[in-house]
């Protein structure tokens, strides 16, 4: 796995913190350093994903002082019971959008992996942010996710299947296959119709950062990685090592790539 050079200018600062106590202990500093050093995170799973893919990113970055909403999208895992035919894209912009103003978050980082770059691009059309797209879709003004990742709808179907399978190589450890696949849910098939407007919101975020995990082949993903790599206003990684849920399957890496994103 490697970081760019531009990755490498762009962390050097803020790295230290100053104090204005002469005599403190050691671990008062450290406290001190993590609450200066605080910052707020929103974590958006991809598709048939809930908050749950996110517990171990969660965890690491709770123990380092940082203040973080994993989130589900509506009609997913624990909000599996509102699935309707009428949720669609806006839905889940609106998810998104709602919990960052009624909680009177600023200075967010929105973290937005696979399926959720589309709704996050939306939603940054109402909310200012920075950006982490972690192996993360990211259409264009009037695309839907279904354009950039075809598949066939049945016809009145309300919501895709939850896989019942998952890629190989997609989690080393079998465990957590058997856990992924016990949480996984039907998918809202209006969020993959229904394609996003945008005015060119997500590309004045000032601090934007694209992760591509190439374990997991998607031309689409290729594609954003190669656009991001293009435009010196996004910083891009790449992890080999990782599947595409690398939240579960790397969490201290990408719980790293984080802090230093936001």
């Amino acid at each position: 796995m490697t970081f760019s050079d531009a990755t490498r200018r762009s962390l050097i600062g803020g790295l230290a913190a100053g104090l204005t106590a002469v005599s403190v202990s050691s671990s008062s500093i450290s406290v001190a350093r993590a609450q200066s050093a605080q910052k707020t995170f929103v974590l958006i799973g991809g598709a048939f994903f809930g908050a749950w893919c996110w517990h171990r990113v969660t965890e690491r970055l709770e123990k380092q002082g940082h203040k973080v909403y994993a989130f589900t999208l509506t009609g997913l895992a624990e909000r599996s019971h509102l699935l309707s035919k009428d949720i669609n894209l806006d839905t889940h912009i609106t998810d998104i959008a709602n919990l960052i103003e009624w909680e009177d978050l600023t200075n967010v980082c929105l973290v937005a992996h696979s399926y959720a770059g589309c709704p996050a691009s939306g939603a940054l059309e109402r909310i200012g942010s920075r950006v982490s797209w972690v192996d993360a879709i990211k259409p264009a003004d009037g695309q839907s996710f279904r354009d950039l990742v075809p598949f066939q709808v049945e016809e009145g179907a309300i919501s895709r299947p939850a896989p019942k399978a998952l890629p190989p190589n997609a989690y080393s450890d079998p465990k957590d296959v058997a856990w992924v696949l016990s949480k996984v849910t039907p998918q809202p098939i209006g969020t993959f119709v229904q394609p996003v407007k945008l005015s060119g919101a997500r590309e004045k975020v000032a601090k934007k950062t694209y992760t591509r995990l190439p374990k997991f082949q998607l031309a689409a993903l290729d594609k954003a990685a190669a656009e991001c790599k293009s435009d010196n206003s996004w910083t891009v990684l790449q992890n080999t090592t990782s599947g595409h849920a690398v939240m579960i399957g790397e969490p201290d890496w990408l719980a790293d790539v984080l802090v230093k994103a936001a």
